[in-house]
């Protein structure tokens, strides 16, 4: 398995302990994460080797935030410094009936004055096997969009293995660039497709429901439009409450349909950054496994990260096959 390249900002979480709300707390945990690093993190952690790309505050926040990264082993030599504050964000965690809340502190942060001019891609890339992008990354600002344009073009050109989480959340888009535009010009120098319904509505400008023979038809129009792209996988989250959750994932990888069977997450310890640890167990899995196995591997590394705290899924290899395995019982290992 070569280099994985991630690239997007990198951001520090702020929340009260255990389910408060900031009105109850006078203390708070902190944890550094992103979706694009959560990824990163989550292979690094299976072995593999991974670089990051970003740009951080130059500051004691910035070298703490590094120094997190490097206990990953994770490659930080493109990582640039800037004067802007690292971002922020604020989350209170739900439980039972009750959601989980956040708020984001980003807009004038490090990572949302980056520039193509501000990175290396050929260094960047030079052992680069694969490139993941997510939709959290162009939306922020022209500068991450156009730089990561200009990393993808480039990644393309070298036969890099691209895939896409193309997340799309309306809220972000305030620049002024159309998102559908942004994002389909970006799943052009696409190889892989994480995402469902919703996400394939939103750049082909349909309307297909969720039945499995809609997400294959929606498969196969999006391959369609985008010759580039060979396979599709979507994870599948069945909410009982905030507390309880099922997963399962599902694929269309031109040639035929599999499906993945539910995982019950009976008590969720910390939600933020499960699509991140399957986006994490696909790539991971598609280094060394079929496609079928990739995804049950994925949907496993998924589930798994509910049950730690922060952003990163701590997962070794070992504990995700036990649950492939059906080792679910969650009793001592002695």
């Amino acid at each position: 398995m070569g280099q994985i390249i991630t690239f997007g900002e990198v951001l520090m979480r702020l929340s009260p302990l255990g389910n408060k709300k900031f009105i109850q707390a006078n203390t708070l945990e902190f944890y550094f994460g992103g979706t694009e690093l959560n990824v990163g993190l989550s292979i690094a952690n299976f072995g593999g080797s991974v670089k990051h790309i970003t740009c951080i505050s130059d500051d004691f926040i910035g070298d703490t935030a590094i120094a997190y990264l490097n206990k990953f082993n994770l490659d930080t030599s493109a990582i640039v410094r800037s004067n802007r504050p690292l971002g922020v964000y604020f989350l209170e965690v739900g439980a039972v009936m009750r959601s989980s809340s956040i708020s984001y502190n980003r807009s004038h942060s490090a990572f949302s004055g980056i520039r193509p001019d501000m990175v290396d891609w050929e260094s960047a890339l030079e052992n680069g096997s694969w490139f993941h992008w997510t939709g959290i990354t162009p939306a922020l600002t022209k500068g991450s969009f156009d730089t990561l344009r200009e990393g993808l073009q480039l990644a393309s050109e070298k036969g890099i293995q691209i895939s896409a989480d193309p997340t799309y959340r309306s809220g972000l888009w305030q620049y002024g660039v159309d998102a559908n535009e942004a994002l389909t010009e970006l799943l052009h120098y696409s190889t892989l497709f994480i995402g469902g319904i919703n996400e394939m509505n939103e750049v082909l400008g349909t309307t297909y429901g969720y039945s499995n023979e809609e997400f294959i038809e929606a498969s196969k129009k999006l391959m369609t439009a985008f010759p580039s792209i060979s396979k599709v996988f979507d994870k599948i989250r069945t909410s009982i409450n905030a507390s309880w959750h099922k997963i399962r994932a599902r694929m269309w990888n031109g040639e035929e349909f599999r499906e993945t069977e539910d995982l019950d997450i009976t008590h969720i310890v910390d939600r933020i950054g499960t699509g991140d640890a399957f986006a994490a167990g696909l790539i991971y899995g598609l280094q060394q496994f079929d496609d079928y196995k990739s995804m049950e591997f994925a949907s496993a590394a998924c589930a798994l990260k509910h049950t730690y705290q922060g952003d990163v899924n701590y997962a070794t290899i070992h504990e995700v096959t036990k649950i492939l395995e059906g080792n679910v019982s969650g009793r001592f290992t002695r």
